[in-house]
């Protein structure tokens, strides 16, 4: 197939909801994702949430004959969930983990202990170089006060960093996974504007599966009905992201999603629908080159309103390090006053009455607890600060350069 200037790719993408212990029938769900992928035969596969490397050597066991090469990603406490399967020779690989990713004390959600990451694959075909990523953005919880907006929207603007700096040397870039945000959403707008990424389901010749493209819908036993209250169809939140940067143009065939349960099961793959896209990929005459597809204008509305997000963020921040910070300093005195007392008890001062051990003791303890409690806090919501002034101020710089482009 060398020099054929024409290629197709089949492409699958899944969150695949593969938390040990915690998610239902999961390992029946991974067994029913490895029979689909066998019997499909894809190109590629793009999974995120396979947080057990059990799980993923399982797979790797069950679809070795058709997807011979694999690579699992790994950080954070638990581990990032991504990994890719494919039929092709993987080159090269690379992780980025966010610098900003939830609280670590949000214990009921957890992405803090994720590890949340892009990671990027390099695989040829056909002598196309094709830099495939993989990601999961930080989850929403609740649209109406998304406490988490200025962190998704760090995670997007280091993934369009991240895409926009390692993909020069690509022919084709590829991008699935689970963004956790629709499609009007500021952060998608800012990822597709930022890198000229186009939407396989937007642009697809050819469409079945879930109305809309929704890929979290009200009919999966494994949703949470109440979530999708607002949206009857469900919500588009997985995606299939393509582009071609050198001599090469690439379409979207055919966009297809999965629609509930496997067949001859009762039981879904996972609490989201998967996504499968065939892309045609063609030899152009001449160099498309790495450029914006998105008007620069409208690109600069777009960085103005997430750099406004970002900074309500970086307020929130900075307003928590200075809470958590007194909270550090008041606990300080309460252990330097218990200290004096302390002393005044050993020098006599306190003569005639009996010195309170033990109240003094737990006293002690707490503000020992609350001192090393509020340092952390302090200590992480300084580098959240950080963070978000560094994300802020890239943008102020690319909205400078984009303002003054003629």
């Amino acid at each position: 197939m060398e020099g054929d200037p024409t290629l197709r790719l089949r492409v699958f993408d899944l969150n695949c909801w593969a938390i040990r212990y915690l998610s239902k029938r999961r390992q029946e769900r991974i067994r029913l994702i490895g029979d689909m992928l066998r019997q499909e035969d894809f190109d590629l596969v793009l999974l995120q949430e396979v947080w057990s490397e059990r799980d993923y050597s399982d797979l790797n066991v069950k679809v070795g004959g058709c997807y011979p090469f694999s690579h699992y990603f790994r950080s954070g406490v638990i581990g990032s969930g991504l990994c890719v399967f494919s039929r092709f020779p993987i080159l090269d690989t690379l992780l980025y983990q966010y610098s900003l990713n939830g609280y670590p004390y949000m214990l009921q959600h957890g992405d803090w202990f994720c590890g949340k990451s892009v990671g990027l694959v390099i695989i040829k075909i056909s002598g196309i170089i094709f830099n495939i990523y993989v990601t999961h953005l930080h989850a929403e919880y609740c649209r109406e006060k998304d406490a988490y907006l200025p962190h998704r929207l760090v995670q997007a603007w280091e993934l369009a960093q991240f895409i926009r700096h390692t993909s020069k040397a690509a022919d084709v870039v590829l991008l699935g996974g689970d963004l956790n945000m629709h499609p009007e959403d500021v952060g998608i707008r800012l990822l597709r504007g930022w890198t000229g990424l186009q939407d396989a389901f937007a642009e697809a010749t050819r469409f079945e599966g879930c109305e809309d493209g929704c890929t979290l819908v009200p009919n999966n036993c494994f949703t949470d009905k109440s979530e999708l209250l607002p949206f009857p169809l469900g919500i588009r939140i997985d995606y299939i992201l393509y582009k071609a940067i050198s001599s090469f143009m690439v379409k979207c065939e055919e966009m297809k999603t999965t629609t509930g349960a496997a067949p001859g099961t009762d039981v879904p793959f996972s609490d989201h629908e998967a996504v499968m896209a065939t892309l045609h990929i063609q030899r152009q005459g001449q160099a498309a080159g790495a450029t914006l597809t998105t008007a620069e204008p409208t690109l600069a509305d777009v960085v103005t309103e997430a750099r406004t997000e970002v900074g309500v963020g970086l307020r929130a921040a900075q307003q928590q390090r200075y809470s958590s910070g007194r909270m550090a300093l008041l606990a300080l005195l309460l252990l330097l006053l218990q200290a004096v007392a302390a002393l005044g008890a050993l020098a006599g001062l306190g003569a005639g009455q009996p010195f309170p051990k033990l109240s003094f003791c737990l006293l002690a303890f707490l503000a020992i607890g609350i001192l090393l409690l509020a340092t952390g806090l302090h200590l992480f919501h300084t580098m959240e600060v950080k963070m978000l002034q560094s994300t802020e101020e890239q943008m102020r710089m690319v909205l400078r350069t984009l303002q003054e482009r003629p």
